[in-house]
Parts: structure tokens; sequence; C-alpha cells
């Protein structure tokens, strides 16, 4: 029980730091004159007293986390957090149900990009604004930002930061200290997301459509400040300079940190896992782009290339951006692009899915598998990028991929037996459980998630959680193992 108290306590102190980032809109609100100040200073209010007097009846719990508390804060924070930056949405937008505004929250948080709402053109600037915002912290994680500034949980933050953070950098910090190793990762992530803003507005975005969408592009969320996404634009530029940043997201922000700090571009090509991401999702640009062409799709190469280009990044990175419907093309282009989303983002990025350094040690598994068959004796060690992987680590992939299939398997059963046809509920949970944001069928790009029936959105909802938390963080509760002492 003293523990669990312990979890409480750090849960109202991320709470009251969370209140903080209702200060963006509430000064956007001030500026465009939308009236929803006074609303996002009631939920701004209402936070922070909830985590002011959780933080208080806790006081005299403060300690350490163990391992296993560690994952339940996750698990609180990604649950609750949502739940209060709910309060803005029902305030200003009427008629909005709490099932609606948790989907929209979630998205947002955990970077899947799907929304419910429609009118985005017309909506106040600062609530498209907090989505967005939305997008970008969770991008990082806000628990990663907790454990920066709030070095107050010892070696629990550790274990927070292990917990939140996907693939190798679990085991490996940049910086002897774990604090300094996630405020060096926001340095690095701030400053991509300002070249991003003044990229985007030096094209032609507004300054609240370039903060909006350098916010999404940097936690490759999708969300936009347009029904049509970034397809309002119609422009080449503004689509350029968007794919090389989701690009720059969807790589190890380790990678980026090493980079700055040793002033050299050459630490790009010692990461293997980034370099098959960006040989992968280029390659698969030109073959896309080629494909649509030669199907009549589109009468020019170039054309083909630009609107293939475009949305297949969006959908390999998990950002969830749409320039064209492409629901609409032949439907080898977008399955190909919604099986990119499973397996091309990096690990240590802001995207999704099961993460391009699983599918490389899936890959050399089965290379080692068959030498086996013709060599029984023969010892032949797992390397990725000249460094040798244990087999526990191998045994812990083959463990994520298979909980990872069969999470997709039971939710897509799920909303099948809700009565969604087979094409929209398994888009609908490959786009949720890998944080990609548009499916297809009803759930495609020139829709949203607005149709779903109230059981259906929550089971979307639990996708977007298990896939952001990586599935382990999540089931974990559900086992008996965790809750004995």
């Amino acid at each position: 029980m003293g523990r669990l108290l312990t979890v409480i306590h750090a849960l109202g102190m991320m709470l009251m730091l969370f209140s903080v980032s209702y200060i963006m809109p509430i000064v956007s609100s001030g500026i465009f004159s939308d009236g929803t100040g006074g609303d996002f200073l009631l939920a701004m209010g209402m936070t922070l007293c909830a985590g002011f007097l959780m933080w208080w009846a806790t006081r005299h719990r403060k300690g350490e986390l163990s391992v296993r508390h560690g994952y339940l804060l996750v698990m609180t924070m990604w649950t609750a957090m949502p739940a209060f930056a709910t309060l803005p949405l029902l305030l200003v937008i009427p008629g909005l149900s709490f099932t609606d505004a948790y989907f929209e929250t979630m998205s947002g948080m955990s970077t899947t990009g799907a929304t419910v709402l429609v009118g985005l053109d017309t909506l106040a600037p600062s609530l498209n604004l907090w989505r967005h915002e939305l997008n970008w912290l969770g991008g990082m994680g806000i628990i990663v930002l907790a454990v920066a500034i709030l070095p107050l949980l010892g070696i629990g933050g550790r274990q927070l930061y292990k917990a939140e953070t996907p693939g190798p950098m679990k085991d490996s910090a940049l910086t002897p200290r774990i604090t300094e190793t996630a405020r060096n990762l926001w340095i690095v992530y701030f400053a991509i997301t300002l070249a991003c803003i003044f990229s985007l507005k030096a094209v032609g975005m507004s300054w609240l459509d370039a903060i909006c969408h350098a916010f999404a592009a940097m936690g490759l969320g999708g969300f936009s400040t347009h029904d049509a996404s970034v397809g309002y634009f119609d422009s080449p530029a503004i689509e350029f300079v968007l794919i090389v940043f989701m690009l720059l997201a969807a790589m190890n922000f380790a990678t980026h940190f090493l980079a700055w700090r040793g002033k050299s571009l050459r630490i790009y090509l010692y990461d293997t896992e980034g370099v098959a991401t960006l040989t992968l999702v280029l390659g698969s640009c030109l073959g896309i782009g080629l494909f649509l062409w030669l199907k009549g799709v589109y009468p020019g190469f170039w054309t083909a290339l630009r609107h293939a280009s475009f949305n297949l990044v969006s959908m390999a990175t998990d950002c969830g951006f749409a320039s064209v419907d492409f629901n609409q093309w032949p439907i080898f282009a977008p399955i190909w692009m919604l099986f990119l989303s499973c397996v091309a983002a990096s690990s240590g990025s802001t995207g999704g899915g099961i993460k391009m350094i699983r599918t490389l040690v899936l890959v050399k598994q089965a290379g080692r598998e068959f030498v086996k068959l013709l060599h029984p004796s023969v010892v032949s060690p797992l390397k990725i990028g000249g460094h040798v992987v244990e087999n526990s680590i191998v045994f812990s992939v083959l463990g994520f991929i298979f909980l990872y299939f069969m999470s997709v398997a039971s939710l897509t059963f799920a909303l099948l037996i809700s009565g969604l046809d087979f094409i929209s509920a398994f888009s609908a949970v490959i786009a949720c459980i890998n944080n990609a944001g548009p499916g297809l069928g009803v759930v495609g790009p020139a829709s949203n998630y607005q149709g779903l029936t109230d059981f259906q959105t929550w089971v979307c909802t639990l996708a977007m959680l298990i896939g952001r938390l990586e599935i382990f963080t999540v089931l974990i509760l559900f086992t008996p193992a965790f809750w004995r002492r």
C-alpha cells in the first residue's frame, strides 16, 4: 500500500507539471481573441488542483519507485493525462461526448493523429493549438520530460524512462545520469521543432499553421488545422519540408544528439537502423510512384511520385498527414503503406509500430535458423551493426511480435463483432496500434473516426494506448505475477 501511495504522489507531481502545458493555448486565445481563454484557465486550475491534492495527501509517502510501480505510474499517467486534456474540448465544443473527447486527446498524446472532429478550419485557434501541443508533448513523452525536470524519483526515474521509451534506448543512456539524458533528448527535439516551424513559415504557411504542423510532424502525430489535412495547401514545397522533418522524427533521437554533440553527419552512417529505415521508405516512394503512374492514377510520373512520396512517408513514419485520398488508389499501394507503418520507424523515435530494430532482429534470426538447419553444430551469433545481440533480446523481440499480432487480431475481431466491415476494422486497428492515424474504408483519409460507435471508439482508443506504450507496459498490469508481493 505504501508503494501505491508513492505512485499517487508522483502522479500528483506530474499532473501539476502537465497543467503548465495549458499556458500556450491560453496565450494564443488572447492573441486570436477566440474567447476560449477562460475555459483553458478553468481546465488548468482543475488539473493543477487535482495534482496538488494527490501530492499533498501523500506528501509523507515520497520515496523510490520499484520497477513494478514504475510501470504502474506510466500506465496511470497515460490514462489520466488524456482525461484531464479533454476538459477544454468538453467546455468549448457543444455536444461533444466524453468518449469522443477522450479519443481525440488519447490520439493526440499517443501521436496517432486520428480524429473525430470536423470543421477544423473554423475551430478556435487555441483549441487547434492545444490538439497539436498534445501531439508534440506525446512525441517524446511527457514522462521523460518529467524525469528531466523532476529528478525527485531517483532510481525510479530510470524505471519510468525505460518503461516509456521504446527500443534499445531502454538499456543505454547517452549520459551517466538519466535526467541529463532525457533533458538532452528534449533539447534536440525542441531545436529540430524550431527549425521545422521556420521552414514551414518560409514556404508559405501562416505562423499558426506552421507551429501546429511542426508540432504534429515532430511528434509524428498527424493532426492538422484543416479537414483536408496537408492537401488544403496543395503545395509541393510544404510537402517536401514535411517529408524531411517526418523522416528526421522517424529516426532515433539519440543519433541526432550524438551527431550534434560530435558536430559530424558521419554518425548517421553508423546507425544501422536509421539507414535501413531511410532505404526502405525512400525505395518504397520510388516504387509506389512508378506503380501509380503505370496504373494511370496520375498522368505524369513526377505527379505520381510527389503524391506517393508524401503520403507514403507520412504513413510509414506513423505521422498520418494526407494530401490526397489514397483510399482510392489501387489496393496494393495503401496496404503497402499500412505495412510500412508497422516496421519502418526507428526505436527512440516518435514513431510507433514494431520498429525497424525489431524487424532487423527477426530477419537476422531467420537467417541464423537457416544456417543452423544446414550446420547444426555451428555457433552463429546474431549481429546488427557489428554488435552482438544477446539471445535474451531475441527472445524478448519474439515475445513482443507475438503479443503485437495477437493484439491486432483480438482488437480486429472486437470491431468485426460490433458490425464494422473487415477493411475498415483491420486498417483502423493497424493505424491505431501503430499510432499512424488514417486507415482505409470508413476511417480513410477522406473521412475520420467520427462515424464509429462508442464501443468501436473505445476499442480504437485502447489500441492507441497499447501501441504507444509498446504492449508490454499495458498488458503486464493484467498478469497475476504483477500484483503478487
